[in-house]
C-alpha cells in the first residue's frame, strides 16, 4: 500500500500536464491542489477515507464550486498516479437560475471602461477591451489576434486541443491593422509587451483595474473574462441560439453557455411583470 504523497510524484504530474499541453494556468491549479493534499496528508495513508475528510475541510472555508474545482484537479492527480480507487465524487450543485448583478458588467459599464482608456491615451488598452468583449475569446486566445487574421477578419484559434474560427468585423480589423502599422507590428500577434510577448492575463487585468476609478466602475467587475460574459449576453439577445453561441465561445458543454447568459434577478422580475398572473 503506498503511503503518502511525495514531491516527486507531484512534479511527475506536472511535467505530464505540460507534456499534455494543459493551459499555464490549469497547470498551476492542479499542481497547487495536488500540493495541498499532500500537506493534509502529511505522512498519513493515502486512502479515499481521507481524501473525504479532506473535501469535509474544504467545505468549511470554500464555497461549494471551488471545492469542486479542487476535487476535480485531484482526482485527475490520482488518476495519474494510479490510485483511481481514492477518487471522490464532486459536489452536487443547483445551476444558479441568476446572475449576481454586482458581479456583472453591463453594457453602460463597458462604455465608459472604453472612454477612459481613450482618455488616458493608452490604445492598446482600448483596442485589447474592445476585442476581447467584440469577439468573446479567452485572454489566453488573444494570442491568436494576428495582423494576418485582421486582414482577413478571421481569427484561428488553436487552444485545449481544439480549434474553431473566430469573425473579426471589418470595423475592429480596420483599427487594428492602424494600431499595428503605427507601432510597427507587421506580422504576427498584435497585443504584445514592449519586450515583444503575447500580452497576458496579469498585464491585461492590471491595466483594466487602473481604469476602474476614471470610469466609475467597481474593480469587482472588471476582469476579462467579464467582457466574455458580456459578449455571450449580447449574442443572445440578439440571436437566439444557444448551440450557435456555445460554438463561437469554445465550448464543450451547452451547460458551460447556459451559465455565461443567466438573466438578472431585475430581468426575470419585469418578465413577470409582463406575464400579468398577480391579479
Amino acid at each position: 500500500m503506498q503511503m503518502s504523497i511525495n514531491m516527486d510524484a507531484i512534479k511527475a504530474f506536472e511535467d505530464y500536464l505540460t507534456d499534455s499541453e494543459k493551459a499555464r494556468a490549469t497547470i498551476k491549479k492542479y499542481v497547487y491542489a495536488a500540493e495541498q493534499l499532500s500537506w493534509f496528508l502529511g505522512d498519513q495513508e493515502l486512502c479515499k477515507a481521507r481524501i473525504l475528510e479532506y473535501r469535509e475541510q474544504l467545505l468549511k472555508s470554500r464555497k461549494a464550486q471551488t471545492v469542486n474545482t479542487a476535487l476535480s484537479a485531484i482526482n485527475a492527480f490520482l488518476e495519474f498516479y494510479g490510485r483511481t480507487e481514492c477518487k471522490v465524487k464532486l459536489l452536487r450543485i443547483q445551476r444558479q437560475a441568476f446572475l449576481d448583478e454586482r458581479r456583472e458588467l453591463s453594457h453602460e459599464e463597458y462604455s465608459r471602461l472604453l472612454a477612459a482608456a481613450k482618455g488616458r491615451r493608452n490604445e492598446r488598452l482600448y483596442l485589447t477591451i474592445l476585442t476581447l468583449c467584440g469577439t468573446g475569446i479567452r485572454i489566453g486566445e488573444l494570442q491568436f489576434i494576428t495582423v494576418e487574421s485582421a486582414r482577413t477578419g478571421r481569427a484561428e484559434i488553436w487552444l485545449k486541443g481544439k480549434s474553431r474560427t473566430i469573425v473579426l468585423q471589418k470595423e475592429l480589423c480596420r483599427r487594428l491593422l492602424k494600431y499595428a502599422k503605427a507601432n510597427g507590428i507587421e506580422r504576427g500577434h498584435i497585443f504584445r509587451t514592449r519586450s515583444g510577448r503575447p500580452l497576458d492575463r496579469s498585464n491585461v487585468c492590471h491595466d483594466m483595474k487602473k481604469l476602474c476609478r476614471k470610469a466609475g466602475v467597481d474593480s469587482r467587475k472588471v476582469f476579462p473574462h467579464s467582457l466574455r460574459h458580456l459578449f455571450a449576453r449580447s449574442f443572445i439577445a440578439v440571436e437566439k441560439n444557444l448551440a450557435h453561441l456555445a460554438d463561437i465561445l469554445g465550448h464543450s458543454r451547452i451547460e458551460t453557455t447556459r451559465i455565461y447568459v443567466a438573466v438578472s434577478a431585475a430581468s426575470h422580475e419585469r418578465i413577470l411583470q409582463r406575464m400579468n398572473l398577480i391579479l
